[in-house]
């Protein structure tokens, strides 16, 4: 079976713990893609923006299933993008204002918003959010709210998922995107569901898809594409959902399979 769209998250899955990645053989590898017909998908919890800023000259080429599913940008055109209605945003920020242990970052499609007060959340979220805004209150906000991130300092983010589940019900869905890191999103809205989106438009199989993950909120992803890869460093929740093995974030896991897969193809052209 010929792939036609690999997609990969970034965070512990195609960047190492530095946030980079092999820039030379990944540059080489995209030449082969475009060669060979396959797209390049990135699929992340993160900000559009700052999933573009890794990619320098080739970077609106590229497709983005950004912000967990919620936004997905095509060569610089928008496809599709949530937009949480005012009840169930009030909702969300009536919990955050009850539960101030909770950092939340409300994730809008034109910047990521946080309080004024958190100075150490706004310093340690510009790493993820290049277009981030503090606010003295998030009543302040007009921008089209995406989904919502609430940060742990000092716990186990996945702990707390049963608590989203019966304070939200129906109306978001929790997901952890890292250790400490709890994102609300729409139900339905994932990943898997944005590359689903893409499949679609395209006409391209699952059976065509070739994907990389670490983190729950790559699940949906994994189990769509028929090359549903976890990575070493994932945790026991993905590794369960698939068979397939990629090496470490930190050993480049990602680039090997491709470049397997990419040297299969070209082998039978």
């Amino acid at each position: 079976m010929t792939i036609k769209l690999i997609a990969v998250d970034m965070d512990g899955t195609f960047l190492n713990s530095k946030m980079e990645y092999n820039r030379p053989r990944f540059r080489k590898l995209y030449r082969r893609m475009k060669e060979q017909g396959v797209r390049f998908v990135v699929a992340s919890g993160n900000q559009y923006f700052q999933l573009k800023s890794f990619f320098e000259d080739f970077q609106d080429e590229i497709t983005y299933v950004a912000e967990n599913g919620a936004y997905i940008v095509d060569h610089n055109e928008e496809l599709f993008s949530v937009n949480i209605n005012e009840s169930t945003y009030q909702k969300v920020m009536d919990f955050a204002t009850n539960n101030p242990s909770m950092r939340v970052i409300v994730c809008g499609k034109k910047f990521a918003y946080v309080l004024e007060s958190d100075q150490e959340l706004y310093e340690s979220a510009s790493h993820y959010f290049h277009r981030i805004k503090k606010l003295n209150s998030f009543n302040e906000i007009s921008d089209q709210i995406l989904k919502f991130s609430f940060i742990f300092k000092n716990s186990t983010a996945a702990s707390f998922v049963p608590m989203f589940k019966r304070e939200f019900g129906d109306l978001m869905f929790p997901v952890t995107s890292g250790p400490n890191n709890i994102d609300l999103i729409v139900p339905g809205i994932t990943k898997g569901a944005g590359l689903a989106r893409l499949c679609e438009k395209w006409k391209i199989s699952s059976e065509e898809v070739l994907a990389f993950g670490d983190s729950n909120n790559d699940l949906e992803m994994i189990r769509y594409a028929k090359f549903g890869y976890a990575m070493k460093n994932a945790g026991d929740s993905v590794k369960e959902v698939t068979d397939l093995i990629a090496d470490s974030n930190e050993d480049d896991g990602v680039n090997t399979i491709i470049e397997m897969f990419l040297e299969q193809q070209s082998s039978k052209l």
